[in-house]
């Protein structure tokens, strides 16, 4: 700021007083160049008021400086040209290209710049290039609100809310994106399809929205209910974590009380009837859901989650995907990759296995080589092949754990002998990495083979394919009800395609199968590997 004070002619720089009273004489006496103090987008423009129109900003702001210092004078003999020299249009092009967050302290520098930065031109150019507002902001001026307003007001308040969340349901968790549309901030809750049609489209709904009415503030409504929008209220609870709370919750009654809402929540969620599930023998399940559900109609909170990064070694692209679990119907599960292991996190759950666990877990390094076609039906055969593969793990961690204790034994002798070399460090990290991409080694897109269940196998979707790429050793996280006696058991993860793949649960004789989430996302990027690895540590610990 002091530099833009120095270009300007005002602030710390010398003869600031000077320059500033010859410019009031040239103005008539018009205005004060003292710095603003204000801080907030919202008054960035100045504290209310109209916004200056475009077409007042053809009349050139009279900002001719007196003589310089002679310490001023350049080697050509001129002085340094001011910011305030500057054809105001051209200020008005220069401020819009800096971040939103940038211009209050651009304000404070002097009037003339605060009375620049209440052209609506500048916050409407903020407005589509860090949030991407494209409507016709100009149709604001009907209703008084100023695209200032809708940047410092709505899109720069709630900022931090926009992004991807799992909100704490128990262990149902869920996924919610948080996104600006059109005028409004939307949060759109996402539910996987009807079971078992794991290839159809996700599902969504609006939970609540944020918009700017009038230019007092922004009105948080909740649209949870079958009765319109009403009131709500959003709270940023900490970094990373917001909860929401509906005042009207009369809203989400309806008027054949809660067998009516439980018929209707029954279609919408699951796409079933009371008949269905009594004949499916999912009544007991399915109950349970709807009435842990409820009690969090009318406060939420919700935990930032993040899409995993991509790497070119990976099997294929990470990201979300929608697979069957039984009779607990379709759920989410994020597919991310960790050196020599892909892990799947749930981010929805069930009482069995909560969101934030890891479902399952692929070894990389271990791939198998699945029987022919006649012999793969054949269950026993296919259990042997994976128990053959389970204790060459076992013996190989083994081994590994023997020789992390001799590499400490050898790093504590090297630190009492100083000629030592160190056996580990970047070494030990090279061989890792080479392990890790052992599988890269081969060819990525290996010829389909035959696949089919063997007999024995439950699949709650039929229609999965018969040919698949590779298949790799696995473990899957099975336990009782409230995640009692959770144990890893092996089974084999089976990749079709690009946007599909199974896991066969051996011990219960089940098979999952997983299917892309297509959906883009919006600010769901993790800044960081580091950040996404701690995300998945947090999300996990609170499952547990």
């Amino acid at each position: 700021m002091a530099v833009c004070a120095r270009l300007c002619g005002v602030g710390p720089a010398r003869g600031c007083r000077r320059r500033g009273a010859a410019r009031e004489q040239r103005r008539g006496g018009g205005g004060d160049s003292e710095p603003d103090t204000d801080t907030d987008p919202e008054e960035a423009g100045g504290g209310g008021g109209a916004s200056v129109e475009d077409d007042e900003l053809t009349e050139r702001i009279e900002c001719s400086r007196p003589a310089p210092h002679p310490a001023e004078v350049g080697p050509n003999g001129r002085a340094p040209m001011s910011l305030l020299e500057l054809p105001p249009e051209l200020l008005v092009q220069i401020f819009g290209s800096l971040p939103g967050t940038d211009l209050p302290s651009l304000a404070r520098v002097c009037t003339t710049f605060r009375r620049i930065l209440r052209t609506d031109t500048i916050w409407r150019r903020r407005c589509r290039e860090e949030y991407g507002v494209c409507e016709n902001l100009r149709k604001l001026e009907i209703t008084g609100v100023s695209c200032r307003d809708v940047y410092a007001k709505l899109l720069h308040r709630y900022r931090h809310i926009l992004g991807l969340w799992q909100p704490d349901i128990g262990p149902y968790g869920g996924l919610l994106n948080v996104v600006v549309d059109g005028l409004f901030i939307i949060g759109w809750m996402y539910l996987p399809p009807h079971d078992p049609h794991v290839d159809d489209p996700m599902r969504f709904k609006p939970l609540f929205r944020i918009h700017l009415m009038e230019r007092k503030s922004a009105t948080v409504e909740c649209m949870y209910g079958h009765k319109g929008p009403h009131n709500g209220h959003i709270q940023i609870v900490k970094k990373d974590e917001f909860s929401t709370k509906c005042n009207q919750t009369d809203h989400h009654r309806m008027s054949g009380g809660r067998q009516e809402e439980f018929r209707t929540w029954l279609r919408e969620e699951w796409g079933r009837t009371l008949e269905d599930i009594f004949h499916e023998h999912m009544q007991e399940l399915i109950l349970m859901k709807f009435i842990y559900t409820s009690q969090y109609d009318n406060c939420l909170t919700y935990r930032r989650i993040y899409l995993p990064p991509s790497s070119p070694d990976d099997l294929i692209k990470p990201g979300l995907f929608k697979g069957t679990y039984g009779s607990h119907g379709l759920e989410i599960v994020m597919l991310s990759f960790h050196g020599r292991k892909a892990k799947g996190t749930k981010i929805t759950g069930d009482p069995n296995i909560p969101a934030g666990q890891q479902t399952v877990e692929i070894d990389l390094a271990h791939p198998l080589q699945l029987p022919d076609i006649e012999n793969l039906r054949d269950f026993s055969e296919l259990s042997r092949i994976v128990l053959e593969v389970q204790e060459q793990v076992r013996r190989e961690e083994q081994e590994e754990e023997q020789q992390q204790g001799e590499d400490e034994d050898r790093s504590q002798q090297a630190a009492s002998s100083p000629a030592a070399q160190p056996q580990g460090g970047e070494g030990a990290e090279v061989e890792e990495t080479a392990a890790g991409a052992e599988w890269a080694t081969q060819d990525k897109t290996p010829a389909s083979q035959p696949f089919v269940l063997p007999m024995g196998v439950i699949s709650r979707n039929e229609d999965y394919p018969r040919a698949c790429r590779i298949c790799f050793y696995g473990t899957g996280l099975i336990a009782g009800h409230g995640f009692t006696s959770p144990e890893r058991t092996p089974g084999v993860f089976v990749l079709f395609d690009d946007d599909r793949f199974g896991f066969i649960w051996l011990e219960l004789k089940s098979f999952s199968l997983y299917s892309r989430i297509k959906v883009s996302f919006q600010n769901a990027e993790a800044p960081s590997r580091e950040a996404f690895d701690e995300m998945l540590k947090n999300i996990q610990s609170l499952a547990t």
